[in-house]
């Protein structure tokens, strides 16, 4: 139902056909995504996000967290009620589950942290220096000591 064209895209850019398929496996993920259990995720600063999940019913010792290539996941298996209980209203969920999401390049777990029922995992996005803007000298071609005394100046600008 919900299905995009990115013909107009490979026309124009080049590399993106990645991100094209990434975007698609998203939208066919989260048609198959449970919505159990509750979450926000927010921006708590440039580059700074933080998931909150509700897991309440849930010890630490039952929770998983991992990161692999680029996948973030997050399940919980509950032990086994030593106590059979008889219930005459059952609103609180404690069900196993799990649920996933597809972190971005260069995003990173930072923390987790487990409070009053709430799962908050911190992640940073950390871009490396070799891929952040930097600016090119065009120098001279046929200028060869202009060159080395631009870079010798620049080493101790820098």
């Amino acid at each position: 139902m919900r299905s995009f064209d990115f013909s107009p895209l490979y026309r124009s850019a080049i590399g993106f056909d990645r991100m094209a398929s990434l975007l698609d496996s998203i939208s066919r993920a989260e048609q198959n995504q449970p919505s159990y259990p509750p979450y926000n995720i927010e921006l708590t600063g440039e580059d700074q996000y933080r998931i909150t999940m509700a897991v309440a019913g849930f010890d630490r010792a039952e929770l998983n967290i991992e990161v692999n290539q680029g996948n973030l996941t997050i399940s919980a298996n509950k032990g086994s009620d030593e106590k059979e209980r008889t219930y005459l209203h059952q609103g609180i969920a404690a069900r196993n589950f799990e649920r996933r999401f597809q972190l971005a390049d260069h995003v990173e777990v930072k923390a987790a942290t487990f409070e009053n029922g709430l799962l908050h995992i911190d992640l940073k996005r950390e871009i490396p220096e070799a891929m952040k803007p930097r600016t090119i000298q065009i120098e001279n071609s046929g200028d060869e000591t202009a060159r080395v005394t631009h870079n010798a100046d620049s080493h101790k600008a820098a």
